[in-house]
């Protein structure tokens, strides 16, 4: 395991206006993640899994509180820079596939690596692998309707991985999936996760999904046990 952290997080707070009041969502959360490593995030709802992975992905700024990325201290980024780190550097996955429906699964694959500018027959050749990767190349051409709900997952988890990140966030990346097809999409996620070296903070409600990653961190009123 790399000695250097993929995601840094020092002293996160976060709070919301709630009417006449101030609600401390995060109460100073510190973290460090590192390449190949997988961390469960569990809590009970509400308690801001999802507010803590979009402060880590820069999707939302955090009141106070510093994030670095691969050693790059994103405070006071510009929004481009801020873009940039996340399309070159941060995979996301969510509970339910984002797939553009008018793409094929093939071509949702290609598009991350399309926007970053890797030419069209490059792209189209690694995500052929990646497909290849999670057994779907006979889907290659399929829209996301003409799928299941695992091979859509499946294909989330792989175009997240396209530009190759060093970090990816996923917010309950299988809570939409029956107990065996998570089970399995599960497996190929953790398995991706090492083949590729990617630093990955997982929110996840399942004990037994939690048990299989590298540790747990726990949310709780604020705080990161």
């Amino acid at each position: 395991m790399s000695k250097n952290p993929a995601l840094v997080l020092k002293q996160l707070i976060q709070t919301f206006k709630q009417g006449a009041n101030n609600v401390e969502v995060l109460k100073g959360v510190s973290l460090k993640l590192y390449p190949g490593e997988t961390v469960a995030l569990v809590g009970p709802s509400g308690a801001g899994k999802s507010t803590l992975l979009q402060i880590a992905g820069l999707l939302e700024a955090p009141t106070s509180g510093q994030i670095q990325i691969s050693g790059i201290e994103t405070t006071g980024l510009a929004e481009k820079q801020r873009t940039l780190l996340r399309r070159n550097v941060i995979g996301f996955v969510y509970q339910f596939h984002h797939l553009l429906p008018e793409f094929s699964a093939l071509e949702n694959v290609m598009l991350p690596q399309l926007i970053a500018n890797l030419p069209h027959k490059k792209a189209k050749a690694s995500a052929n692998t990646l497909l290849s990767k999670v057994s779907l190349t006979h889907r290659a051409t399929h829209r996301p309707s003409q799928l299941s709900g695992g091979e859509q997952q499946r294909i989330a988890i792989v175009r997240a991985l396209a530009n190759q990140p060093q970090l990816l966030l996923a917010d309950e990346p299988t809570g939409n999936l029956d107990s065996k097809t998570a089970d399995m999409v599960f497996e190929e996620l953790l398995k991706l996760v090492k083949e590729h070296n990617v630093a990955a903070l997982i929110a996840t409600h399942n004990p037994d999904l939690a048990a299989r990653m590298d540790r747990t961190v726990t949310l709780v009123d604020g705080h990161l046990h």
